[in-house]
């Protein structure tokens, strides 16, 4: 199998490309290695798979759709991972976002469209295309917050509302991406992803917060929390996240022009607060916190109805978010030099 991965360097594209060459495919990396880490993420993948014929890396730009032409070609899958991945950079330069999120992700559909080959497409959106949901009932506990009126998680059928240039630009492409399953026949998935985490993730506060909480408490540093903390999200590991991709393509005749929420789901939940409760226990330290006023449009829980998944094509995550931080903790220690 062929597969090109945009953003390949990335936290998701380096443990998916590495995960695919074990496997035996041939893979593509286009990334134009903008996002902190990639470099690093390049650098082990090449260390690990030094003389491979099967593993190529094109550095790139999804803003430019002359890049796109030649990798797309021979392409029979296109995992599009590309993109501009935190809420407060979409409000400080809304254009850029734009630009990276929904042009990029056209200019991907675009050129896999005119050559013709109709790979399978897999584009990865957010479950900030739900907006902020004040319409639902959320009840403050002690460290978490509830929403008992979706005790199975927020379900694809929900209403959109893009708040956000973020939810805006990935909402957009989206979009795009399932209706160029229906207009061009395209074989086109979306994944809306609640939040991912594990190996070879260089979170920081905009973006990636689990690994952002690991690597703070383990070098020592203190840990700024926007809002109370008590914010809940369901949590995936990325083993988990790699099952989810080769499942969805391997049953594509099913999958193709759906779109599907992908997270731990309300068995895999933890709030900010509990995350350091976690670590505190883990590491036998304390964690030393400082609280900062609210995101934007930041929802105080948002959990994934996974079940469509499930019943599509037989996926539901199996890593417990202790066992995944314990992986992680155990990497963070193993390559501190990566963060110091």
């Amino acid at each position: 199998m062929k597969i090109l991965i945009t953003g390949g360097a990335g936290f998701i594209g380096s443990n998916l490309t590495d995960y695919y060459l074990r496997q035996g495919a041939e893979v593509v990396v286009f990334d134009n290695l903008s996002r902190p880490g990639t470099e690093k993420n390049l650098d082990w993948l090449q260390r690990n798979h030094r003389g491979s014929r099967r593993f190529t890396f094109i550095k790139g730009d999804v803003r430019r759709m002359e890049e796109l032409h030649p990798v797309v070609r021979d392409a029979e899958v296109v995992i599009h991972l590309a993109g501009q991945v935190a809420v407060t950079n979409s409000i400080a330069d809304p254009r850029t976002d734009f630009e990276v999120n929904a042009l990029g992700t056209f200019n991907v559909l675009e050129a896999v469209r005119l050559y013709g080959n109709n790979p399978i497409f897999i584009f990865v959106s957010t479950n900030k295309v739900y907006g902020k949901m004040e319409d639902i009932a959320v009840v403050e506990h002690n460290k978490r917050y509830i929403m008992p009126d979706y005790p199975e998680g927020i379900p694809e059928e929900r209403c959109l509302d893009f708040h956000s240039p973020y939810g805006c630009s990935k909402g957009t492409a989206e979009q795009y991406v399932r209706d160029y399953a229906r207009i061009y026949d395209i074989p086109s998935v979306v994944f809306r992803m609640s939040c991912q985490y594990g190996i070879r993730q260089f979170g920081n506060e905009d973006q990636g917060w689990v690994a952002h909480f690991v690597i703070s408490a383990i070098l020592g540093k203190s840990i700024t929390i926007y809002g109370n903390g008590k914010q809940v999200r369901d949590v995936l590991y990325i083993d988990d996240l790699i099952r989810a991709f080769e499942m969805a393509i391997a049953s594509i005749d099913k999958t193709k022009g759906n779109i599907y929420n992908i997270g731990g789901g309300p068995g895999f939940t933890l709030s900010l607060l509990e995350l350091v409760e976690l670590l505190e226990g883990r590491l036998g330290c304390t964690i030393p916190l400082e609280f900062g006023e609210w995101h934007a449009g930041d929802q105080p829980v948002y959990i994934s109805n996974i079940r469509k998944a499930y019943r599509d094509f037989g996926w539901s995550p199996q890593i417990k978010p202790a066992d995944g931080i314990d992986k992680l903790i155990t990497w963070v220690k193993e390559n501190k030099e990566l963060f110091e």
